[in-house]
C-alpha cells in the first residue's frame, strides 16, 4: 500500500507538471519568445479585471476557446480514426516520462525512494518504443481526414520520422556503451562527477541526438510536415477545437521530453557540478537523516527541472532562429550525414573503450 501511494504521488507530480504547467505555459513562451526575438510585444491582450499579467492569461483563453469550438469532421473522413489520431499522439509523449528520473535515490523514514515512476532495466529502449508510436497518430490523422494536403503532410511526417528514428537510436548507442547500462537511473547516477557528464564523453552524440529529436518532433527547421506555405497546415489541416489542441499539446510535451532526455543523458541529470550528494549531506549533518534527505531531494528536483527549462528555451531559440529546410535537404541530412556519423561515433567509442580497458 505504501509503495502504491509513493508511485501514485510520482505519477500525479509528473502528470500535473506536464499537463498543468508546461503544456499551457509553453503556448505563451512560444509567442512571447518569438515576439522578443522579432522586436514585437507578443501576447498581451487577454486580461482579467484589466490585468494582463504580460499575457499569461492567454493559455486560459486558448483552452476556453478550444473547448467551445465546433468539433468538425470533414465529409468522407474515417470518424473513428480521425478521433483516435490526436490521442495516439498525446499518450506516448506522456508515457515516456514514466522511465525518466527527475532525482536520485533517497532514504526517507528508513525507506529507499527513487524519483522515477518505473525504473526499467531497458529504459532507453522503452522510450524509443513508445515515442515511435506517435508516428501512427500523425499518419492516421492525414489519411483519415480525406484531404490531399493532409495526406501529403502525413507522408512527409512518416518519411521524416523513419529517417531520423534510425539515426537517433544510433546516436545513443555510444551513451550506453560508455555507461554500460540502458537504465536511465544508472546513467544519471554515473554522472555525479562533472567530467563524467555525457556531453564530455559523447559530444558528437549530443549534437546528433538533439538534431534528430527536433526532427522527430517536426519542429522548425524540420517542420515540412506542417509547411504552411506549401501544404496549408499538413496532417492536422482538418482538425479543430480540442482535437487540434491535442496535436498542439503533444508537440509541446515532446519538447519537455526531449529536454528531460538531454538533461538525463548528457548534462548530469539531477547533479550539481562539483557538488556531490555526499557533500550536501555532510553540510546538513546537523539535521536528522530523513530531513537531510528531503532537503537533498528538493535540491536535486529543482536542479533537474532548471536544466530542463534551459533546454526548452534552447529549442525555442532554434525554432525562431533557423529557416525551414527543404524536404530533400532533410532527407539528405538524415540518411547521408547523421546516420553515417552516428555509426562512426559507435566505432570510435568502441575503439576508445577497448584502448582504455
Amino acid at each position: 500500500m505504501e509503495d502504491f501511494l509513493i508511485t501514485t504521488a510520482k505519477v500525479l507530480f509528473i502528470f500535473g507538471l506536464n499537463m498543468g504547467v508546461f503544456a499551457p505555459l509553453l503556448t505563451w513562451v512560444e509567442r512571447k519568445q518569438s515576439a522578443l526575438m522579432q522586436d514585437r510585444i507578443g501576447a498581451n491582450r487577454a486580461d482579467i479585471l484589466g490585468f494582463s499579467m504580460i499575457g499569461l492569461f492567454h493559455p486560459i483563453a486558448d483552452a476556453i476557446k478550444m473547448l467551445a469550438k465546433e468539433d468538425f469532421i470533414p465529409e468522407g473522413a474515417n470518424k473513428i480514426m480521425h478521433t483516435l489520431s490526436p490521442i495516439i499522439c498525446v499518450v506516448p509523449a506522456l508515457l515516456t516520462f514514466a522511465v525518466i528520473p527527475f532525482g536520485g535515490e533517497y532514504v526517507i523514514g528508513g525507506k529507499h525512494i527513487k524519483l522515477v515512476i518505473a525504473d526499467l532495466d531497458v529504459g532507453l529502449i522503452f522510450i524509443f518504443a513508445i515515442s515511435s508510436l506517435a508516428t501512427y497518430g500523425t499518419v492516421i490523422a492525414g489519411w483519415s481526414s480525406n484531404n490531399n494536403w493532409s495526406l501529403l503532410g502525413s507522408l512527409r511526417a512518416s518519411a521524416q520520422m523513419i529517417s531520423y528514428e534510425v539515426a537517433m537510436g544510433f546516436t545513443l548507442v555510444g551513451v550506453f556503451m560508455v555507461y554500460g547500462s540502458l537504465q536511465l537511473t544508472q546513467i544519471g547516477a554515473a554522472q555525479e562527477s562533472f567530467f563524467r557528464w555525457g556531453i564530455f564523453l559523447q559530444p558528437l552524440g549530443f549534437f546528433m541526438f538533439l538534431a534528430c529529436a527536433i526532427a522527430e518532433n517536426k519542429r522548425a527547421p524540420f517542420d515540412v510536415a506542417e509547411g504552411e506555405s506549401e501544404i496549408i497546415a499538413g496532417y492536422f489541416l482538418e482538425y479543430s477545437g480540442l482535437k487540434f489542441g491535442m496535436f498542439y499539446m503533444a508537440e509541446f510535451l515532446e519538447i519537455v521530453t526531449i529536454s528531460a532526455m538531454v538533461t538525463t543523458l548528457f548534462f548530469g541529470a539531477w547533479h550539481i557540478p562539483f557538488i556531490s550528494s555526499a557533500l550536501i549531506l555532510s553540510m546538513l549533518s546537523f539535521l536528522n537523516e530523513t530531513l537531510a534527505n528531503i532537503i537533498l531531494m528538493l535540491i536535486h528536483i529543482s536542479v533537474f527541472w532548471v536544466k530542463v527549462i534551459f533546454f526548452i528555451w534552447f529549442q525555442m531559440t532554434i525554432r525562431w532562429t533557423l529557416p525551414r529546410f527543404r524536404y530533400d535537404q532533410i532527407m539528405k541530412l538524415g540518411w547521408k550525414i547523421l546516420l553515417p556519423l552516428s555509426l562512426a561515433n559507435i566505432l570510435v567509442t568502441g575503439i576508445v573503450i577497448l584502448i582504455l580497458q
